[in-house]
């Protein structure tokens, strides 16, 4: 069977790098999106359409940089593997960038062979493996299809309306780890508002709801900070 190819969400806001790079990564096999500006990349990460194994960020770029898009993807992903690009060598920067959670840095130029080596050396150390692509995730024993918005419970299968699903992508993405309250809100609402945030604490009960039949799905708030999907095995 044929390996599913590595989706990366390239964020580079230098037109000429971007296209080049672009280019590049798709002669190499894998499926790269583009995105102009650390805004951009931060919507396009959040589309449930889209469903990245790697990123590239540059550090330097309009609406959002790299270190604030970094830490905002951080918050809703624990896991997936992203690699700083800067034109600064600063030491600062870079300690900066691995206290993000970077799994590394290259300064510019830098050769394109070097950022595929470094690429395939991140990726063959954390095996990224593919999530949520037309597939079933299970949680815990409840069969869960993220593309169709559907939990397949005892009672029959059940459509999930867009927040309820974007909000447990989320939570599976995080299993067992705890995710940001705020971050999440700005993710699925758009803003962390008082208002947002009494709106998801209903939305979360909702999913609870839904979860119950299997005892051991328990999704914990953490007051004041976050949730946490926990699945006993």
């Amino acid at each position: 069977m044929k390996e599913p190819s590595i989706n990366i969400l390239l964020a580079e806001d230098d037109e000429n790098l971007g296209k080049l790079l672009w280019t590049y990564l798709k002669n190499k096999g894998f499926d790269v999106v583009l995105a102009k500006n650390g805004k951009l990349a931060y919507d396009l990460f959040n589309d449930p359409k889209n469903n990245f194994d790697f990123l590239i960020l540059d550090v330097m770029m309009p609406e959002m940089d790299g270190f604030t898009l970094a830490a905002e993807i951080r918050e809703l992903d624990k896991k997936i593997p992203f690699l700083f690009l800067t034109a600064k060598a600063m030491g600062d920067d870079k300690l900066k960038g691995f206290d993000l959670g970077a799994d590394d840095y290259l300064t510019k130029p830098f050769s394109m062979d070097e950022l595929l080596a470094r690429m395939n050396a991140i990726l063959n150390r954390t095996k990224q493996k593919k999530r949520f692509v037309g597939q079933k995730v299970l949680i815990g024993k409840i069969p869960y299809e993220p593309e169709l918005r559907m939990l397949h419970l005892s009672e029959g299968a059940k459509k999930l309306t867009t927040k309820e699903n974007l909000l447990l992508r989320l939570l599976v993405k995080n299993q067992n780890e705890l995710l940001d309250r705020q971050a999440t809100l700005r993710a699925v609402w758009g803003d962390d508002n008082y208002f947002n945030g009494r709106s998801m604490d209903v939305y979360i009960a909702k999913l609870r709801k839904l979860l119950k039949e299997d005892g051991n799905i328990e999704i914990m708030n953490v007051h004041g900070i976050g949730f946490k999907l926990l699945v006993k095995q």
